[in-house]
This record gives structure tokens, sequence and C-alpha cells, in this order.
């Protein structure tokens, strides 16, 4: 471990709103920095200073202080791949692969997709993620606007945006290509700017959108300067339904088409060939790795030491509570290390130390966000997450990496902050409410009881 204090601010010091102190300090920063007394400053939505408790204390003895005692602090973490409203779903469709699974929830989703029970999704969802120190997500689904409304309000921060299907009765009415590309246009147009800076549009898949479509969303997305988010290469059966289609392998027909990048996000990635592993690194796009997803889908162990052997930044998604069961980066982070232990036999193929880089930096430089998100240092903005290393199956502490990862779970986040705000304070939500979580999901209830739906 590096004791050095990631950053120190001597100069006259910048307006300070919260100090986190008193825990184990874990920046992930370019050089893995550890504080093992240390303290985070935040002001104005960012970090202003990372260094030793004693130090940063007594730089702002005005300023308000968080508790971290016994405790690790470290960034907010980054879910890379999700579907929020479905967990309303949750339970749904277990114990099926992909198809079976997709065989089960679309006609489920009918009920679901109103933006009422999307914005009621959400919120279930955000209660759990930010309980869970997850703090920002990219988000693929319908009724964009309604979830972004429902994370403005709860602080999270949420990549939401335009979704392509070419399926027929879509949700909003608009089955339309050409209508939703314009809508779509118009909307990115008018984009306000937030903190993230990135818009987002997604091609659901190779095999839901045809080449002329996926050539069309790549263009908008490219025109908009926004993130490209794409499922690609899941299970075997997509990539022989996409093979048998277009005589391509979903990861090759999207390099023909020109739609791998670096602003391009592919999900799951699980079967690919050293061809698309080179692909994909040549093309500078990333991989959003679901492994309890994968694994509750009988899909399969995407080769994730080989994309990062190339340099592929990969990110950790949960994927959606329907398939995925939580939205629980703990677990995914567990799974993740544990998983690639068995599938390549070497228990250091993804150990705690990646794996916990790739569900902070790996996930904020997967969606190009590197340089705001990801790691405790002066300027990124101010998320991050207390996690309880005083209990009796976190102790003895070790190595903080190995606690947090083997040892602890989404249960001993203690403290989550997005921006500055205290968003779960002593592990309960402040801002949104258990009481409005509830109502939405017994809302939601009385709606997918109904016989009008």
């Amino acid at each position: 471990m590096n004791p050095t204090p990631a950053s120190a601010n001597h100069s006259q010091p910048t307006p300070v709103d919260l100090v986190v102190s008193g825990g184990v300090v874990l920046t992930l920063d370019a050089e893995d920095t550890v504080l093992p007394a240390g303290a985070v400053a935040l002001g104005e939505g960012r970090v202003v200073e990372v260094g030793e408790a004693a130090a940063v204390r007594a730089r702002y003895p005005d300023a308000p202080v968080l508790d971290a005692t016994g405790s690790v602090v470290l960034p907010g973490l980054v879910n890379t791949h999700t579907h929020l409203a479905m967990s309303l779903l949750r339970g749904t469709a277990d114990d099926v692969d992909l198809q079976g699974f997709l065989a089960r929830v679309i006609p489920l989703e009918q009920r679901l997709l109103t933006a009422d029970n999307v914005a009621a999704g959400v919120l279930l969802a955000l209660a759990e993620s930010l309980r869970g120190g997850t703090t920002t997500a990219l988000d693929m689904y319908w009724f964009h606007q309604a979830a972004a409304g429902v994370a403005r309000r709860a602080g999270f921060r949420l990549l939401a945006g335009p979704t392509f299907m070419d399926v027929p009765d879509l949700p909003d009415g608009i089955s339309d290509f050409g209508e939703r590309l314009r809508l779509a246009d118009a909307e990115l147009a008018g984009r306000e700017p937030d903190a993230l800076g990135r818009p987002s549009v997604f091609a659901h898949s190779t095999y839901t959108l045809d080449e002329a479509q996926l050539r069309s969303v790549g263009a908008l997305a490219r025109e908009h300067g926004a993130l490209l988010h794409v499922h690609a290469a899941e299970n075997q059966t997509e990539v022989d339904t996409v093979l048998d289609r277009t005589g391509r392998r979903p990861v090759e027909l999207l390099a023909d088409l020109g739609l791998l990048g670096p602003d391009t996000v592919l999900a799951h990635a699980v079967w690919l060939t050293d061809t698309e592993l080179d692909l994909v690194a040549d093309s500078g796009a990333s991989v959003a790795h679901c492994p309890v997803s994968n694994a509750k889908l009988a899909a399969g162990i995407a080769r994730v030491p080989d994309l990062v052997a190339r340099g592929v930044p990969v990110g950790l998604g949960t994927d959606g509570s329907a398939c995925a069961t939580g939205l629980n980066l703990f677990d995914v982070m567990r799974y993740g290390a544990l998983l690639h232990s068995v599938h390549t036999g070497d228990p250091s193929a993804v150990g705690a130390r990646s794996v916990l880089r790739m569900a902070t930096a790996g996930g904020a430089r997967a969606l190009g966000l590197q340089d705001r998100l990801g790691s405790l240092e002066p300027g990124k903005l101010a998320d991050l997450v207390v996690v309880r290393t005083d209990r009796p199956h976190t102790r003895p502490e070790h190595d903080p990496y190995s606690t947090v990862v083997y040892a602890a779970t989404a249960a001993d986040v203690r403290h989550t902050v997005v921006g500055g705000r205290v968003l779960v304070r002593d592990g309960d939500l402040v801002g949104i409410g258990d009481e409005e979580v509830d109502e939405a999901v017994a809302r939601w209830g009385r709606h997918a009881s109904s016989p009008t739906g």
C-alpha cells in the first residue's frame, strides 16, 4: 500500500461543506493510494482534498464531519449495465436461460410499460442501489425521461436516453423507426448539460435491429457525441441467431457497421472469438461485465482476463433485477473474482484489487467519465461510499481490498454521498424515504393485479 496522500492543497482552502474522516481511504487513483487513517474533504459538489485525517480536519475545522471510523472509504460504485425499472419484475423469471427469460418477461412487461410504473420501478431500484453504495448507473429502458426525473430528485447519477428496438407495439406508441430517430435527435439537441456531460443512446441489440437501423442509431450517437450502449454476444443462442441472419457474429457485425469505437459500451460480450477480442480492443470500445446475470441465465463467463490483457476498459454491471434478482455490486464484485478463478484455474485472474477497480475507476473509464468519476482525487465529483469493516464477518482487516470484495456486503454500506450530498446516512435513506418506496411498490402491485392493467 502507498501511504502517501493522494493530494494536498496547502494554498487558500476551497470552501468545504463536508469532511469524511476516520476510515481507511481507498482512493483508486492511478497509484492505488491508500490512507490508513484518511479523510476526504468535499466542497461545491467535488472532492477538494484527500489526505491524512488529522491534517485535513485541522485545515477545515468548521466543516461538518461524517464519521467513517471502523470503515473503508471508497469511490461511489458505477453500474455500467442495468434495466432499473425491471426491479418490479424481480422473481418472475428465474431458473431459465436468456431466451426463456425473454419469453416470460416480455408479456409481463406490457403491464409495466407506462411512465408512472417505470418511475415507481426506478424509485425502488435507486433505494436499493444507494443503500448498496452505487452512485452512478447506465440504464437501458423505456420512458427514460421518467427515470431521469426520479434520479434527479433522488440525487442519483443516471445515464439514460432514447432506446431503439424493432418490435411492434412499442410502449409509447411510436413504432415508426424514422419518427423515433427524429424525436431522439430533437431531444438530444435540446438536452441541458449536467455534471456528467454525457448523453446516451441505446441500440438494444444486433438481433432486435436490422443493419440499416443499427447504422442510423450509430450515426445519431456520433452526431451528438453520445455514448452508444448495445447488448452483444450475451449467449451462444444469440450469436447463432445473428450469424444465421447476417453471416457475421454480433461483434463482427457491429464492427462492419462502424458501431465499435471509444464511445461504445458492449453489454455482456461473453461469446467472443480472438478476432472479436481484437476488434473490440482496436476500436477502443468498452465492456460492461455482468457475471451474476450471466451465471444465473447460464449464459457463460466472459473472457475478462483476455479483454484486460488487450487494454479493453471493463466495468461491472448488475443487469436488471428481473434476471439477476438484484442491483448489488458487492455480489457482482465477488462473483466477478470467484467465477474467473474457477474458469481459468488461476485465483489471481481477476483479483480483489482488479475487480474493485472495475466497480469504480474502471466503470468510470468504460463510460468515458474517468475525468469526473471513479476515484477520490481533487476536482472529481464528490461521490463516495463508507463501508463498515468493524463487524464480525469483516474482522480482522488485513487487506482493505480483500475485505471489501470478499467479506463485506451491501448491507455494510454505512454512508453514501453523491455530489457532496449524504443520500444514505448510517444505513438509512436521506431524501427519498422508505414510505415513498413502499407506496410506489404497492401502487405497482395494485396496477399489476388489476384486470385492466
